[in-house]
């Protein structure tokens, strides 16, 4: 265990976090002076891990460094049930193949931001998969359908007379009992994860355990500025990207991002970061050398400080040498083109003029030769389109997008 007080452990631990359910109970926790039991669940239905995952990560490695136990939930079990957090429709179960592939990837990334020689993993399964119909029956006896519907997505769908499959309500208790099942002292989540880590708390009152604390993070905005980062948005900055394109990315952020980036993403100190707003506000520092630090801070977690260094200076002699064009020719988009903003990769290189054919823009997509604002784009994803974005095709082929109603 750590020689930290336990005041200081806790001011340590609220950097980063939305809400702590309750600060007082973690700081009691804490003054025991033992190992705590702290829980992260992951549900595998995604391949690969972005910054916006990461920081609940780091939250646990925090605890991890602290002395406290590691526990990291894979959700075998529960993916194929499916999370109906922020759904408005029902979730499409994962197959069991699904799941074991992406709970593969994950235990390979993981290791990226835990220490692997004092993490505990574990699968839901072993529990919840050894249960009997009774066994159902009894745990659904310590929750009422009222409860489950005050959950907000429930609630919404419920109002608008939208389908809410029974199994998509067993979701909740599931998660709640694996924090029953491992005695958790605290549950790690994004603040998505709310109802389903205060359903734990109430499930270990209700079983004779002593309740959790729930730790939330908040939910990373994405490369958009608007939406949560989300790989299947195309607004993503995944943590095993090549340094140069993490840094690229980082790179094309909207200005009001930095500050929310820097205390989520970096290890950089609370009272530097306030410095930099300041200095941002007063207008003595630029955005551009501000962002250029926050690239490479968040460059260096994943790849080290040489390739982080590399990857600057890759950076500065492809832009900030204007190895730009002069310049660039527009291409007219109607926004009536757009879905909800988006609009498909490759059907974007075809409308720009930028590929003659769907076949061409498969090939440049899969062959890392195109890139949206400097990030570059190594699948076909909805992406979202702003005016004045600027596309990449190759080294020499630009367009900028213009927006007409």
């Amino acid at each position: 265990m750590t020689t930290l007080p336990p005041r200081d452990q806790l001011e340590a631990l609220t950097r980063g976090t939305v809400e702590i359910i309750s600060e007082e109970a973690l700081l009691a926790k804490l003054e025991q002076r033992r190992p705590l039991r702290v829980k992260l669940g992951l549900d595998p239905t995604a391949p690969d891990l972005h910054i916006g995952n990461a920081i609940v990560l780091q939250k646990l490695r925090q605890f991890q460094d602290l002395g406290h136990e590691a526990i990291l939930v894979i959700g075998d079990f529960t993916g194929l049930i499916g999370d109906p957090s922020g759904k408005s429709e029902t979730r499409p179960a994962l197959t069991p193949e699904e799941v074991e592939q992406n709970a593969r990837t994950y235990r390979d990334q993981y290791s990226l931001i835990l220490d692997p020689a004092r993490t505990q993993v574990v699968f839901n399964s072993q529990w919840l998969g050894a249960m009997k119909f009774y066994d159902v029956i009894k745990l659904a006896a310590h929750s009422t359908v009222h409860r489950i519907l005050e959950r907000d997505d429930f609630a919404k769908r419920y109002s608008e007379r939208l389908p809410i499959h029974l199994h998509e309500l067993l979701y909740p208790l599931c998660q709640a009992y694996d924090s029953v099942a491992i005695e958790a002292d605290v549950e790690l989540g994004g603040t998505d994860q709310k109802f389903n880590n205060l359903m734990g708390r109430e499930l270990q009152r209700e079983m004779g355990q002593e309740p959790q604390v729930v730790v939330l993070t908040p939910l990373l905005p994405g490369l958009d500025g608007v939406q949560k980062m989300s790989k299947s948005l195309g607004n993503a900055i995944g943590i095993t990207e090549p340094p140069q394109e993490m840094f690229g990315k980082v790179m094309s952020l909207p200005d009001d991002l930095m500050i929310p980036y820097f205390e989520y993403c970096t290890q950089v100190p609370l009272g530097n970061i306030r410095e930099i707003a300041s200095e941002l506000k007063s207008g003595r520092l630029h955005p551009r050398d501000v962002k250029m630090r926050l690239a490479r801070e968040i460059t260096a977690r994943y790849h080290g400080e040489t390739a982080a260094l590399a990857a600057e200076a890759e950076f500065a002699r492809v832009f900030a040498a204007h190895e730009l064009p002069d310049r660039i020719p527009l291409a007219d988009l109607s926004r009536t083109e757009l879905r909800n903003g988006t609009m498909r990769l490759m059907r974007l290189l075809v409308e720009t003029g930028l590929a003659d054919s769907n076949g061409e823009a498969r090939r440049l997509i899969s062959q890392g030769g195109v890139s949206l604002d400097g990030a570059r784009i190594h699948e076909d994803l909805d992406v979202r389109v702003h005016d004045g974005l600027l596309v990449r095709v190759g080294r020499r082929r630009f367009v900028r997008i213009r927006l007409s109603d």
